[in-house]
Parts: C-alpha cells; structure tokens; sequence
C-alpha cells in the first residue's frame, strides 16, 4: 500500500505541476506571434480549389444562413 500512497502523492503534486506547464506551452505555442499565417492558411486550405458556378463571379457569397 505505500507504493500507491507514493504514487498518489507524486501525481497530485508534481505530475499535476508537468501537466499544467505542458498545457501552457501547448497555448503558448499555438497563440505564438509568428503563428498567424500558419493558422489562417490552415483555415482556408478547404476553399483553395473552390470554383465558383459561371455567371456569379460579382455575387457576393452567402453569410452561411443559406441567403
């Protein structure tokens, strides 16, 4: 029983302390300065082959509620 007694309080401590720092640089990696471009690409990569249907080339595009 003293090896889970130590295994708990070695979670509850440190290993709680690694996950948290691990957390933060995950956000802190994601949100990092030079990262925009890479996120912008990343969310208009689906719309790259995208073509429009002839004639509607000046029609704006729809706002998503299908109008």
């Amino acid at each position: 029983m003293e090896t889970y007694t130590s295994l708990r309080a070695f979670a509850d401590s440190w290993a709680m302390a690694g996950l948290f720092l691990f957390f933060l640089a995950v956000v802190l990696w994601v949100f990092r300065p030079g990262s925009k471009k890479v996120h912008d690409d990343s969310a208009n990569m689906i719309f790259r082959n995208e073509d429009m249907p002839k004639g509607d080339e000046d029609m704006p595009r729809g706002d998503g509620n299908g109008r």
